[in-house]
């Protein structure tokens, strides 16, 4: 689907310079002399390069649709990921570093959205949260009751990140996966 180059907002995937980007930061731009342009941030899917490009709005690119799977996490197979489409069972191995750090809450059984291109796998959406366990905390510290206060923890999947100081070995947090912190206590 072809669209100008002013009509790029933030998340739409482009097919620019043969490569997939998607819009990061956009920031439509009338100088006082000249045309209107479109400036825009873009970061390559394939490989995580960044780059700023203007679009006039004369400009057209082709804005890219992707297939959406849901597959089920199944489990970790040496530097590989193994998941499995939902619908056809046909199994799948991603580098566990092509999921990021978000790869660390994947847990058996986890529903997480594949997006594709042309059958080349391109992101992996995982839940927005998870619930995990705390495995190790330092207990509370008398007179630490300030409403910003925050202690270490340790999760049970390994992973480290903040809690309040109410929270204790052995309590159920839902975590958020996009960038790991407490979120609330799970029911």
């Amino acid at each position: 689907m072809k669209m100008n180059g002013n009509e790029i907002k933030p998340g739409n995937i482009i097919k620019h310079q043969d490569t997939l980007w998607v819009a990061v930061k956009c920031n439509a731009v009338k100088p006082g002399k000249g045309g209107a342009f479109n400036q825009v941030e873009l970061k390559n899917l394939l490989d995580g390069r960044k780059l700023n490009e203007r679009f006039r709005s004369a400009e057209t690119v082709e804005r890219i649709r992707l297939d959406q799977k849901t597959h089920t996490y199944l489990y970790p197979e040496g530097e590989m990921l193994v998941f499995m489409n939902a619908e056809n069972y046909e199994q799948i191995y991603l580098q566990a570093e092509f999921v990021g750090e978000q790869a660390q809450y994947l847990t058996d059984g986890m529903e997480v959205e594949v997006e594709f291109y042309e059958e080349r796998a391109i992101t992996v959406a995982l839940p927005e949260q998870v619930i995990l366990e705390v495995a190790e905390t330092e207990p509370v510290v008398k007179g630490q009751t300030s409403a910003n206060s925050f202690k270490p923890a340790t999760l049970n999947n390994g992973a480290r990140t903040n809690v309040p100081p109410f929270v204790n070995v052995g309590e159920r947090l839902v975590i958020n996966t996009n960038d790991g912190s407490y979120v609330k206590r799970a029911d």
